[in-house]
């Protein structure tokens, strides 16, 4: 080196032992000015190839720009013209004056070039150029200072060298105070056009780094709680637009790849196994591709492509992060070794306090930096995952779908995405983990030799217990899983079917039944904590009992192993190190074992098949024809048996074609069919032009009800008014508090049957399609608004009249009307023609139409019909039980939905809506406007409201009392103990390191040991005594108290209340809510307390050793204080957004499922995409910076723990004259530990002010007002009451709620025992208002109502209601036996139960199922007709036998055959009891005592019917429209 550069390399004397130290000449020289150029020419390959990929556009030249630039030049200048002043001497004298000004003058040319290539290339800050300024300003600062020293002392001997330093220097250092300062964005770039960027993207490369770009937010949230409209829009790359489609295309290819391979084995193995077997090539391939030899697709491979890349950079920093944090221990050794050497220059002290306070820096930002990169990998991975459910769901077939239901779909997006985004924070631990293990080894090896093996062998043998408890963990989450979701599953249908509980007073059997479930899920609740509280004393006394055995073992093997303060601190500190893989390792495998299975049933789900789009050609089809089936043959599954075979149909243009028969004979079928919803499996059907599809069960968005109308297309006023007109929609719109404006609950829950119906139809109408198929849409609505319908829109005179319509339907009387009739039997056409012509055939059509024919209905006759009728019914209905099973579409399953989670989304246009709560059938008048001049829309549905602010106190005090208040204190003060039990143990640890050595050997080794174990172990009994307590004990206790307060109140909540809630939310609150208080909270509550007495005892121990420490305690405090209060106001309220704006991702997923036949009819399957995408994009905005705000405060915190183990060295080494090693081990060890556990408690304190939340949620529910009480025991009525059925109004008026108008007024009326009164009137003119009186679901405004002599007001509702009886409109039957749907309470005999069965015609059904009257019903009674559920709801009456029955009559989806046959049964078995009808059909009330005309809510006619058709009133008009008059 001395021919280079003419002097020694190194020199110690010089640099290390003096109190003024220095580098040598030759050393500034080459080092210190190579290292930044070998940086920058060693990643400028990397980043170049970096820039070429990212390319942002370009940035126009600035001012900012051209200053680097000019300032680049002149270094390269300053560098090039020290070459040639050397060059110019004439004389070379030493090689290092000519080669470092070259390599130096390049690189900064290098620079230069990468500004002007940075800004082509749309860079805004350069975190490159940034490093290499500051690389190359620290190592000019040793020169710097040696210059100066150098001039004062022997003058300046080389002036021009000596200025052009200078100027370089300065120059640097401009050069990085410029390079801290952003470029404008590029040219044409999103966030020009963005409204409210992102400010990442346009962020420094400091500020992207310490995520001070997010510090403007989480000002905002500390002021004002934020708001949807604070959110900053997603970054473009993290947007479904772009993640989607990048997994999409990823998983399309990796199915395309296993289709050739599965195609090859087929083709290689077909040759051969062909020549064994003669059962045709189907066996064949059953034979050859067996399970194993068929390849799934690996969605797996296709989540890498698309995301490994991303996650991999993560894993870089990872690696780094890993090998730094070895670093500090190995500064600790050197600063313990510092204080023992007295003589030793104070600078090294110095320098090693900044060296451990720079490492722990730097593998801060490390660190979060990792994390960014592995939380944007999951939150891509779950919009993805989402994406690609929501886009399958769309297309799968009826058979996929059967075997997924909803529920277990929208899991799939809730739950399984979620697990693949946890697993992403910790992937890397697979690796990293192990990387620890073996490093930590390998210095402990250092320090303690083999005598750390003992302290491996404890870690060994703590592993297989801490998996044995995650293992039965595990066992018992999914057990309660199961508790839970049969818990909620149960809620969910007390929900769907509250009025009918409310309605036969069945509340306290099912409450019973939910508490029941509720006892099991506790008690494997507490099994788990029992479990947790072992782990936790595992977890805690782990590091423990390893540093023991070590130190047991290491002064036990030999006398002359001393424990010293350097062994025993640094081993401390390694192990603790060793702590957080030991742990993580176990966790991380069981959620990779977790994702496995998620992964299994996300792959299930997208491989399953999907919908033919080819099965209805649209092209070729017959001349003349519009539509046409040739010999098709149909099922719901390609296994199924074919539910529809050999059909032949074909529609000519502009014609009508109905379809008829009995139930369950395939007339939906058909139609689906026609959509290509079945299974095409012989045959070819052919469509042309566009279709609009009315389905039996209208399916209704939440939106307002023009969206609904418009589905999409343009909206135009004048087409738009004649649809309503013909829909006989215009008053109904009247009576809605917006007009169209008004917003229609999830399922059209504020809209009648009929509505909701013709709804429907108008939205068929809007879309102007060539064909329609309309099934069933005339039986949801009553017989003058069917026939409106039919005249107006359907029929010859209609809008449709020059369409192609086919209708399938009920009803006899529009059948002259039409052009052709099919008639379907048992899944195949029986005959078809016109009217005439069916008629003349004199076939089974001619025999249906002879019975039903309106006209001939009288008494008698259908008296003797009766007999061959029932046999008839009884065999239709048992032999189709299993065909209306197997046909989704129709069944009922649409309108029992699981909705686990579903929050009405708040309407964003319409921000001044004022919510009303309305009910079903209940439409009040509104004053007379037109419907486009309606006030502002109102709300049926407000959006839930987030809770803004900061938690009360009064919350926690609620949740204390719950607990119990003493013991909560009792609970504090063991926290306490087991705490001053750690310190102690530290202590005594750094007292022993302390002992005199005599001879080589430290005395009393036994007793140090025994105090020691004594100690940790006491720790280690006091934390398990405290979890036990208050996790198994305590806090269950409370969880289960509040749960119980939450069902009695729900299920005592009046009506009007379920029907303004979503079910969703109510259903939130017993599930996520209630899980929250299970297990979340305690586990918050418990770190919390941990990691409050840890910090404070580092504090004090600090304090206690160098009380110079206070001063910056305090400063310190502050600061964590108010980074904590920003933190937490922002982070709680981000996460409620985060919440609020997740529910209706699912509610409109769910809504889509329902819907799918109807968005496929329309092809609105891309405008549905978007909407999803849009609301998972929503929620995203949210969660982004949610994480984003967990790395701000990491970093924040961590740099106040940073300074901590910088002032604790600090004062370590001013105070080292007092200090002893073992007391500077202990203080800079603990300091060691804080940051983490600082970084713990604000994210504790956080997450238990988001999840008491829920405390609050849940006696909000406990606390609303109530219905009036079941039972008032000096009121009782007495047991055989009602004896006769007589029933007076007088002077009757209710409302629906206060404030809103009248829906019944005045009513005066006396009905005597035993009068059978039919209830007539269009829709909302009160009918359905008057039953709900009776059983006081609407409560009096005025006036009062008696029954024999008894006030029904005075009396408790469930004496009330349980003397009465209703059958309603809508058959609800619950998941469990037949015989629990028929009586709840067991109070009935097995004969009973028979003998109803037999008078509801039911008997045959049931008893050719195997289980008889124990047949399991499934959820929402789907696996019967809708006939049979009415005819159950037929024999509940009938086995509850009141002397009042009110028959809502059922309109929908009942053949006359059924109706009839309910009606011939009330007539004979209820021939003594006083029957309420709401009569649909007219003809079922001819013959009743008296017939009651409701118009607006008055009394319009009240007589024998004979009288009223004599007067010609309205009753008349009624009659004359249904042709019996």
């Amino acid at each position: 080196m001395k021919l280079f550069c003419g002097s020694e390399f190194w020199n110690a004397n010089l640099t290390l032992y003096t109190e003024s130290p220095d580098l040598t000449p030759c050393f500034q020289n080459t080092v210190l000015v190579w290292i930044p150029c070998i940086f920058l020419w060693a990643a400028f390959p990397f980043y170049h190839f970096y820039l070429k990929q990212n390319n942002k556009g370009y940035i126009v030249m600035s001012i900012l720009n051209k200053v680097k630039t000019f300032f680049g030049v002149l270094l390269w200048l300053i560098c090039w013209l020290d070459l040639f002043y050397e060059i110019g001497k004439g004389r070379i004298q030493y090689p290092v004056n000519i080669v470092t000004p070259l390599i130096l003058g390049i690189t900064m040319l290098l620079a230069t070039v990468l500004i002007q290539y940075e800004r082509l290339k749309g860079v805004q800050s350069s975190g490159l150029l940034f490093i290499f300024w500051l690389l190359a300003l620290l190592c000019a600062i040793v020169p710097f200072r040696s210059r100066i020293l150098e001039a004062i002392d022997k003058g300046v001997s080389d002036q021009l060298r000596f200025t052009t330093f200078y100027i370089y220097f300065g120059l640097l250092l401009f050069q990085l105070i410029l390079s801290c300062f952003n470029e404008k964005p590029p040219l044409f770039s999103s966030i020009v056009t963005d409204s409210n960027p992102c400010p990442e993207s346009t962020a420094g490369f400091l500020s992207t780094m310490t995520f001070w770009w997010f510090t403007s937010m989480a000002v905002k949230g500390y002021k004002n709680p934020l708001e949807e409209k604070d959110l900053w829009s997603l970054n473009k790359k993290d947007t479904s637009e772009i993640v989607v489609p990048t997994l999409l295309k990823n998983w399309e290819t990796e199915k395309a790849k296993v289709q050739r391979k599965n195609q090859a084995i087929y083709s290689t193995s077909s040759n051969k196994v062909l020549n064994h077997i003669d059962g045709g090539t189907e066996e064949a391939e059953v034979l050859l591709l067996g399970k194993n030899d068929m390849k799934q697709p690996s969605f797996l491979k296709a989540l890498l492509k698309a995301y490994g890349p991303y996650f991999l950079i993560g894993s870089v920093y990872k690696l780094m992060q890993d090998l730094i944090s070895f670093v500090n221990p190995q500064l600790l050794n050197l600063l313990i070794k510092f204080t023992l050497q007295k003589d030793a220059p104070n600078w090294w002290g110095f320098t090693l306090a900044f060296l451990m306070f720079f490492c722990a820096l730097l593998q801060t930002i490390i660190l979060h930096q990792h994390f960014q990169y592995c939380f944007v990998t999951g939150m891509r991975l779950r919009t993805a995952i989402i994406g690609a459910i929501y886009r399958k769901s769309l297309v799968i077939t009826n058979s996929a779908k059967r075997s997924s239901t909803v529920g277990e779909i929208v899991n799939l997006m809730s739950v399984d995405a979620q697990r693949f985004m946890d697993l992403t924070t910790f992937l890397n631990m697979l690796w990293s983990a192990p990387l620890q293990i073996i490093l930590a080894l390998y210095f402990l090896w250092q320090n303690l030799g083999p005598s750390v093996l003992a302290g491996v062998a404890v870690m060994v043998l703590l592993i297989p217990l801490n998996a044995a408890i995650a293992m039965k963990t595990r066992a018992f989450q999914v057990e309660q899983m199961q508790y839970k979701d049969a818990r909620i599953k149960l809620m969910n249908e007390i929900l769907n079917g509250i009025k009918v509980l409310k309605l036969y007073a069945w509340e306290k059997s099912f409450k019973e039944k939910v508490q029941q479930i509720r006892e099991n899920e506790l008690k494997v609740l507490r099994k788990s904590a029992y479990l947790g509280a072992v782990s936790i004393f595992a977890w805690t006394s782990a590091p423990f009992l390893v540093a023991l055995t070590t130190f047991a073992v290491y002064v036990t093997v030999d006398e002359k192993n001393v424990l010293d303060a350097q062994k025993a601190f640094v081993s401390l500190s390694l192990f603790n190190l060793l702590r957080f893989p030991l742990n993580m390792l176990p966790q991380v495998i069981s959620s990779l074992v977790q994702a496995s299975v998620s992964l299994k049933r996300i792959q299930s789900f997208l491989s399953h098949d999907e919908l033919d789009p080819d099965s209805v050609d649209k092209n070729n089809i017959a001349s003349g024809c519009v539509v046409t089936i040739m010999n098709g043959k149909f099922s719901w599954a390609k296994s199924d048996p074919a539910t529809l075979h050999s059909i032949n149909v074909m529609v000519p243009h502009g014609s009508l074609l109905a379809v008829v028969g009995n139930v369950g004979c395939g007339k939906s079928s058909l139609v689906s069919a026609l959509l290509g919803e079945m299974e095409k499996l012989e045959g070819e059907i052919a469509i042309r032009g566009s279709v609009a599809y009315v389905s039996q069960q209208a399916w209704i968005q939440n939106a307002t009800l023009r969206d609904n109308i418009l589905f999409g297309k343009p909206y135009n006023a004048e087409k738009y008014r004649g649809i309503l007109e013909a829909c006989a929609l215009l008053t109904d719109l009247e009576m809605l508090p917006g007009g169209d404006q008004t917003e229609i609950g999830e399922k059209g829950i504020n809209l009648s049957g009929g509505q909701k119906q013709r709804v429907s139809i108008a939205r068929a109408l809007y879309s102007e399609a060539d064909v329609y198929l309309l099934d069933d849409p005339l039986s949801a609505v009553d017989a003058h608004v069917a026939k409106h319908i039919f005249d107006n829109v359907i029929g010859p005179e209609g809008l449709l009249k020059d369409k192609t319509r086919i209708l399938v339907t009920h009803s006899i009387t529009f059948l002259p009307q039409v052009d052709n009739i099919v008639v379907l039997v048992d899944g195949t056409v029986s005959e078809m023609g016109s009217y005439q012509e069916l008629l003349t055939q004199n076939g089974a059509f001619a025999e249906f139409l002879r019975n039903y024919a309106l006209e001939d209905v009288e008494e008698d006759e259908a008296i003797e019909l009766e007999e061959e009728e029932e046999d008839f019914l009884d065999d239709t209905l048992s032999n189709h039980i299993d065909m209306v099973d197997s046909e989704p579409v129709v069944s009922e399953v649409r309108k029992q939905f699981i909705r686990q989670i579903s929050v009405i989304s708040a309407d964003l246009e319409n921000p001044q809506k004022i919510s009303t709560r309305k009910r079903k059938c209940s439409e009040r008048k509104a004053a007379e406007h037109p419907p486009d001049k309606k006030p502002s829309a109102q709300k049926l549905i407000h959006a839930e409201t987030a809770e803004t602010g900061r938690v009360k106190l009064q919350v926690f005090w609620e949740y204390m009392k719950a607990v119990g208040p003493v013991l909560c204190v009792f609970i504090c003060f063991l926290y306490c103990c087991q705490n001053a039990a750690a310190i102690g143990a530290n202590v005594w640890l750094s007292d022993w390191t302390s002992d005199s050595v005599v001879n080589g050997t430290q005395t009393e080794t036994s007793m140090r040991v025994g105090v020691y174990a004594a100690l940790g172990l006491t720790q280690g009994l006091l934390i398990f005594i405290t979890c036990f307590l208050s996790r198994a004990y305590l806090m269950l206790k409370a969880s289960q108290m509040i749960h119980q307060q939450m069902l009695q109140g729900t299920l005592l909540f009046p009506l009007s209340f379920f029907e303004a809630t979503p079910s969703g939310r109510i259903l939130n609150r017993f599930a996520k809510d209630i899980d929250t208080i299970d297990t979340h909270i305690p586990e918050n509550i418990d770190i919390w307390m941990r990691t409050f007495w840890y910090t404070a005892s580092v504090l004090l121990i600090c304090s206690t050793l160098t009380p110079i420490f206070l001063i910056v305690v305090v400063p310190l405090m502050v600061f964590y204080w108010w980074v904590q209060r920003f933190y937490v106001a922002t982070s709680r309220q981000l996460k409620r957004l985060e919440s609020v704006s997740r529910s209706p991702i699912y509610s409109h997923f769910s809504e889509t499922i329902t819907g799918t036949s109807v968005i496929r009819a329309y092809g609105r399957q891309d405008a549905f995409v978007l909407i999803s995408d849009k609301k998972v994009d929503e929620n995203q905005k949210s969660y982004y910076p949610n994480i984003v705000s967990n790395r701000w405060l990491g970093i924040r915190i961590e740099f106040i723990g940073n300074c901590i183990v910088l002032f604790a060295a600090l004062f370590s080494v001013i105070g080292r004259s007092k200090l002893t090693p073992g007391l500077v081990g202990l203080s800079v060890s603990y300091a060691l530990q804080v940051t983490m556990s600082l970084n713990w408690m604000v994210r504790m304190t956080s997450d238990l002010e988001s999840n008491i939340v829920a405390v609050e949620r849940v006696k909000e529910y406990s606390e609303t007002e109530t219905e009036a009480p079941w039972i008032v025991p000096d009121k009782r009525p007495p047991e055989d009451w009602p004896t006769q059925g007589k029933v007076e109004f007088n002077d009757y008026s209710v409302r629906y709620r206060e404030g809103l108008d009248l829906v019944l007024k005045n009513l005066t009326l006396q009905v005597k025992g035993g009068e059978k009164i039919g209830i007539v009137g269009r829709t909302g003119a009160g009918k359905s208002s008057m039953t709900l009186c009776l059983f006081r679901i609407l409560e009096a405004a005025a006036g009062e109502i008696t029954i024999d002599g008894v006030k029904i007001s005075e009396i408790g509702l469930h004496d009330l209601r349980s003397k009465l009886t209703i059958i309603p409109q809508d058959p609800v039957l619950f998941s469990g036996t037949l015989r629990m749907n028929l009586d709840p309470f067991e109070k009935y005999a097995d004969e009973d139960i028979w003998k109803v069965l037999e008078l509801s015609h039911l008997n045959k059904f049931v008893s050719s199922q195997p289980a008889g009257i124990n047949h399991e019903c499934s959820e929402g009674g789907e696996n019967l007709s809708v006939g049979q559920r009415q005819l159950v709801c037929l024999a509940r009456a009938l086995l509850r036998k009141t002397r009042i029955l009110v028959l809502d009559e059922a309109t929908a989806a009942i053949d006359l055959e059924t109706d009839d046959l309910i009606q011939s049964t009330i007539r004979t078995q209820f021939e003594d009891c006083t029957v309420f009808t709401i009569a649909h059909r007219l003809n079922t009330i001819l013959d009743y005592t008296k017939v009651l005309v409701l118009d607006k809510g008055e009394i319009a006619e009240f007589d024998t019917p004979t009288n009223l058709i004599a007067k010609k009133g309205i009753f008349y008009g009624m009659a004359k429209d249904a042709g019996l008059a």
